[in-house]
């Protein structure tokens, strides 16, 4: 692959919240699973485990065991601070589980922690480097679950409510997964309902530094938090839209 070719697989790698219910073809699933499995892992632990679910009725339980996190969120928004703008406004619940509701395929990320042993025992003696080299590993595998799926034309979103303490208990006694697996995230996974807009970013400059760096290169507080409003209402944006009309 040429630089030009990966760089805009990765500009069109995007978090779509707007999918159509068409089933997805088994081998597809298959190659996203297999771009995810040779992904780095530290000292090649290889912690993944991915668990495909295409039932309907267990995507459902799912995603209601999720309706008390979406109600939490709206309520906590109201605990913002100022300066962060608007609150993140839900069009009502329902609405919002359509975001992944209608995606007619979740695949969980698991990492497995045993697999933590084949650390060198320089590793495994830092406790906080140990649970980061894990975590890295596991990310790594999700973003090329992403970046496979953009390839195939395919829509992802990142649906980490999975994390929250109800929803993984309630999601692991119904899939029969151990307790002892460690869940990542959750990739909802359909075809596109809606095109992406464009996605706001920063500059490549403000963010590269080379060698000695002044303070005075990095952004301020008041800078941070100009980023941070503009973003989160670029975020809003993207929860609200509604799918394409034909």
């Amino acid at each position: 692959m040429e630089y030009d070719q990966l760089l805009d697989l990765v500009k069109k790698r995007r978090s779509l919240r707007r999918f159509k219910p068409d089933p997805i073809p088994d081998k597809v699933v298959q190659k996203i699973i297999e771009v995810a499995r040779w992904a780095p892992s530290g000292f090649n632990m290889q912690p993944w485990e991915y668990v495909v679910v295409t039932e309907t009725e267990l995507r459902d339980q799912i995603t209601s065991f999720m309706t008390s996190y979406w109600q939490q969120s709206q309520e906590m928004e109201k605990a913002r601070e100022d300066w962060q703008g608007a609150k993140w406004k839900l069009t009502g619940l329902k609405s919002a589980e359509q975001d992944y509701k209608i995606a007619p395929v979740f695949i969980i990320l698991y990492g497995d922690p045993r697999t933590q042993a084949g650390l060198p025992m320089g590793v495994r003696y830092m406790p906080h480097r140990t649970n980061i080299i894990h975590t890295t590993s596991l990310g790594n595998a999700f973003v090329y679950m992403h970046l496979a799926a953009t390839s195939l034309g395919l829509a992802s979103q990142w649906v980490s409510a999975i994390q929250v303490p109800h929803v993984n208990c309630m999601t692991k006694n119904l899939l029969n997964i151990p307790h002892h697996m460690e869940v990542f995230d959750m990739m909802a996974l359909g075809y596109p309902a809606i095109k992406p807009r464009e996605k706001y970013m920063r500059e490549r400059d403000e963010m590269v530094h080379f060698n000695v760096c002044d303070p005075d290169d990095f952004r301020t507080d008041e800078q941070v938090r100009a980023f941070v409003k503009k973003a989160r209402s670029w975020n809003m944006g993207t929860h609200s839209r509604k799918a394409d009309q034909d």
